[in-house]
């Protein structure tokens, strides 16, 4: 196995920062078709660090209740994958932070593989987080695709991912490893446990060579503050879909927000 040395967006960022990143997450075309682009620079203005846009799948078996009833507005407005990369053409004419998008493995095959990295480059995505692509399958069959057109794959990690594995995927990995707070669905989780420290501890104490980003669970500064002292910063995903449910995708109500996260 060959350790890449993709240089992006994400591995630039990283390495001028190392703590208190926040990442945030919200799924394409939601609330309407078209906010994707408005969303992505409401986020940019706000001073967040890293955007995770997600690629609505009808059965997102991962995700709670919120960001489920987003996928579904989401595909009812018509959103699919090609859609979504029409929206981002000449997005990086005014968009300097990190891309990533999130979702299930399914909808890339369909696309392509080959065709889905290609597009990815072409409007400036960094990476990819494919939570139902198996370690083991993406290195026997998508690494060097990913790899041909600059694209990181970030894995995630659970409680109960053993040691030995985790030391697998941070050799392979480039940019950050997504630690999943719990093996609960998202936004099902509230506050941060004893279990939960414990874990985060457990991580820290490895020395990975990876950057760590806390997901799952975090939804407010409490809670975002508590990821950060375990790792480099923390992941929000239902608590700001909510927010664009209520509120839409207004620039001023997404830096408040965000500030609200962390002031």
């Amino acid at each position: 196995m060959t350790t890449s040395t993709i240089q992006n967006r994400i591995t630039d960022l990283f390495s001028t920062k190392s703590d208190r990143l926040l990442n945030v997450y919200f799924t394409a075309g939601f609330p309407q078709l078209n906010d994707t682009r408005t969303v992505l620079r409401g986020l940019q203005q706000a001073g967040v660090d890293l955007v995770e846009i997600g690629m609505p799948y009808s059965d997102p078996v991962a995700d709670g209740e919120v960001i489920q009833q987003s996928n579904g507005v989401s595909l009812e407005h018509g959103m699919t994958l090609r859609i979504l990369f029409e929206q981002l053409a000449g997005c990086r004419d005014e968009i300097n932070v990190p891309i990533l998008l999130m979702g299930y493995i399914n909808p890339v095959l369909q696309f392509g593989v080959e065709a889905f990295c290609r597009k990815c480059q072409e409007v400036g995505v960094d990476g990819v987080i494919l939570p139902d692509l198996p370690f083991d399958l993406y290195e026997a069959e998508y690494r060097d695709t990913f790899e041909r057109y600059g694209i990181l794959n970030i894995f995630l990690i659970t409680p109960q991912t053993s040691d030995e594995r985790i030391r697998l995927i941070d050799e392979a990995s480039e940019g950050f490893i997504y630690m999943v707070s719990s093996a609960s669905i998202t936004g099902s989780v509230s506050g941060v446990s004893d279990v939960m420290k414990a874990y985060f501890e457990r991580i820290a104490g490895m020395n990975l060579r990876n950057p760590r980003l806390i997901g799952f669970g975090i939804n407010n500064q409490e809670t975002f503050d508590a990821a950060s002292e375990h790792a480099n910063g923390a992941i929000i995903g239902s608590a700001f879909v909510k927010h664009l449910q209520k509120n839409g995708p207004g620039a001023e109500g997404i830096d408040a927000f965000v500030k609200a996260v962390r002031p």
